[in-house]
């Protein structure tokens, strides 16, 4: 595999930019963009929402992995992972083992800037999406800060972000060993 093909995943918690960076990034590298989440939701033949309604976290978590382990192309693509997608165990030594990680961070007001309002997110459901969302930040945070190169996207524009994220693809895949 050349360095040039080797997938990139993009992980964070929601909000981050994993999507819009994805896009931005797809274009440059002319990569095939994928959203493991809308990816889920094509095989599955239903949103999210339903999935984690009738089979819960653990059934929607084991579709994320079988996602990862084959439900995508092995190169040539930049994938924007689900926020939960790293949490449970061996899933980021999986996403390492197929490919580039970096970590999109935001701070948790700017997260809650952006996301607070949707509708979309299964896990922002309930009485206090905000309690909600500073939880699953505060129980993630250090997650995220290990799971690689960490790139800032706020305050900063979209050219400047995915600037960053070309740079440290392009080093990291120097090295790339699958």
């Amino acid at each position: 595999m050349t360095a040039a093909a080797i997938n990139l995943y993009l992980v964070g918690f929601m909000g981050t930019g994993k999507s819009t960076v994805g896009r931005q990034l797809a274009k440059l590298m002319d990569f095939q963009f994928l959203d493991s989440d809308h990816e889920i939701e094509r095989v599955a033949g239903k949103p999210v929402s339903a999935i984690f309604a009738e089979q819960g976290e653990p059934g929607f978590r084991k579709l994320e992995r079988e996602f990862v382990e084959g439900g995508h192309p092995e190169q040539g693509c930049v994938v924007a992972c689900g926020g939960g997608l790293v949490v449970p165990a061996g899933m980021l030594e999986l996403l390492r083992s197929r490919g580039i990680v970096i970590c999109l961070h935001a701070p948790i007001e700017a997260i809650l800037q952006r996301i607070l309002h949707t509708t979309h997110r299964p896990l922002m459901q309930g009485d206090d999406p905000s309690k909600r969302l500073r939880e699953l930040y505060a129980q993630r945070e250090e997650l995220y800060r290990r799971t690689g190169t960490m790139i800032l996207t706020d305050n900063r524009t979209l050219r400047e972000i995915a600037a960053h994220a070309l740079r440290v693809y392009r080093q990291e895949a120097a090295d790339f060993k699958k």
